[in-house]
């Protein structure tokens, strides 16, 4: 049995014996995996095809108690470790080079208490699972607007989703978590136990130890929604973005609403001559029956003339996974988002030339409505940060050439400085690019709440153990 080499905290490698691993492997019910076993290659991926690491050792946990011993054994050994629920980030966090990756991913388990409308999740779970369990009680609440998308950081990150306006963010759902520390402990946090840890957790990401169950408050939602999808020419923009933007005004918080400035997607339902022509796409759901979703949503289908409007009623699970073909697993991707108090003339024009200047028709600049239930929390009442703004910009960077990278990242990070010139420059975790700069988008993205945060990780991970994500330094 060979040693296995590893990188410390503070960046020097060391020999894990093969003594320690057999030690780990005793107290652990999942499957330890190391470089050459079987399955390994196949566990090391995840969804951005960017990232192509090789950890030391993957441990594919079976439960919270696996968690436990893994997270234990990485202290003691004194080595990097990152956490994977659904791998889903941007950013590749999730899997780190010559550390221990704890990766929940196979823990998918979805509970739902239909009298007290909560559902308990294990940290693997995708959104999708969620949204499958809650709707055979006619419940829901925000989630992704894909459906592989993993709860775990999604939520950790705040969770934008298309149930924002009248729900509030993912995070704002959270009724407790059971956490694993860097001490090994397992210990539950909520507004009544360890609520230092629970303001943290909502929205300071995975700084803070690895979330093995998360509880999330759900909300009455018939089966069927109204969905708005509707195309209209590129040509049009400025006038159809000023009108959105007026619309958005007074808009209910029953209606959360969206733009995408991309290309036309080669649908079956789309004539072929039209595929990936310039477009500006308009989706929403109205959080509410579908005779009144189709009212409120039925300006944008008049915002000049359409090429296409697919909206209508639609099963809320289909709703969340009509996105789902065009982000596919293996794909290289970059994003970026920044928020935005305004979508001034400025922002719009800017906007609509920088789309034009995307250097593939896969990649999209989507502007997302915010306020409603988001801007009524109190800035400090979670440590997610910027929530007065009133939209969120994303640069979303899809291609598959890996001889292109260079340049589509480019045209995303010179799009995002120019953006940053023009809006308030508070940055959405999530969409965070690679993580690059890390202490100046974790204060971008905490705003004020940053020092608060800083106390809580001296409390709960004083030697930054939780270090692979938008790190908050102790």
């Amino acid at each position: 049995m060979a040693t296995v080499q590893a990188t410390t905290l503070n960046g020097q490698t060391v020999s894990i014996a093969p003594e320690a691993i057999e030690r780990f492997r005793a107290t652990f019910r999942g499957v330890i995996l190391e470089q050459g076993d079987p399955g390994y290659d196949e566990a090391r991926k995840i969804w951005n095809g960017m990232h192509d690491r090789y950890p030391a050792l993957i441990a594919r946990c079976s439960g919270t108690a696996d968690i436990a011993a893994a997270v234990s054994f990485a202290r003691d050994e004194g080595i990097r470790l990152s956490v994977r629920g659904g791998g889903h980030n941007v950013a590749g966090t999730a899997v780190i080079d010559d550390g221990l990756v704890i990766d929940n991913s196979l823990m998918r388990g979805v509970y739902v208490d239909p009298v007290r409308r909560t559902a308990r999740a294990q940290p693997g779970a995708r959104w999708g699972d969620l949204d499958r369990e809650a709707q055979q009680f006619g419940l829901a609440t925000t989630g992704g607007e894909v459906s592989t998308t993993g709860i775990a950081g999604f939520t950790l990150g705040g969770g934008m989703g298309m149930l924002q306006r009248k729900y509030g963010l993912a995070c704002d759902n959270l009724i407790s978590v059971q956490v694993v520390t860097a001490a090994g402990e397992i210990i539950t946090a909520s507004e009544s136990e360890h609520p230092d840890l629970f303001w943290a957790i909502r929205g300071g990401g995975g700084n803070f130890g690895v979330i093995s169950s998360f509880e999330f408050q759900l909300h009455p939602f018939e089966p069927e929604a109204f969905a708005l999808t509707v195309f209209y020419p590129f040509e049009d923009g400025v006038n159809l973005l000023r009108n959105w933007r007026e619309f958005c005004e007074t808009a209910p918080d029953e209606v959360t609403t969206q733009v995408l400035i991309w290309s036309m997607p080669p649908l079956p339902e789309i004539p072929e001559e039209m595929h990936f022509a310039p477009v500006l796409t308009f989706v929403g759901l109205y959080a509410g029956s579908v005779a009144d979703g189709e009212k409120a949503l039925q300006p944008l289908r008049e915002l000049g003339e359409s090429l296409i409007d697919m909206s209508g009623p639609a099963p809320y699970v289909q709703v969340q996974s009509d996105f789902d073909p065009f982000f596919p697993d293996g794909n290289l991707y970059y994003w970026k988002s920044i928020f935005a108090d305004d979508l001034s003339d400025a922002v719009i024009e800017a906007s609509l030339r920088q789309a034009s200047e995307a250097r593939t028709g896969e990649s999209a600049l989507i502007i997302r409505q915010l306020g409603g239930a988001i801007s009524r929390v109190p800035e400090d009442a979670t440590a997610f940060g910027n929530r007065q703004a009133k939209y969120n910009i994303s640069y979303d960077s899809m291609w598959q050439d890996p001889a292109v990278s260079e340049t589509n990242i480019a045209y995303v990070r010179r799009s995002w400085d120019e953006m940053n010139e023009l809006t308030s420059g508070g940055v959405y975790l999530n969409f965070a690019g690679f993580a690059e700069d890390v202490d100046s988008l974790a204060r971008a993205g905490h705003q004020r709440n940053y020092e608060r945060l800083q106390r809580v990780k001296r409390h709960y991970d004083p030697t930054n153990l939780f270090r692979s994500n938008i790190n908050i330094q102790p």
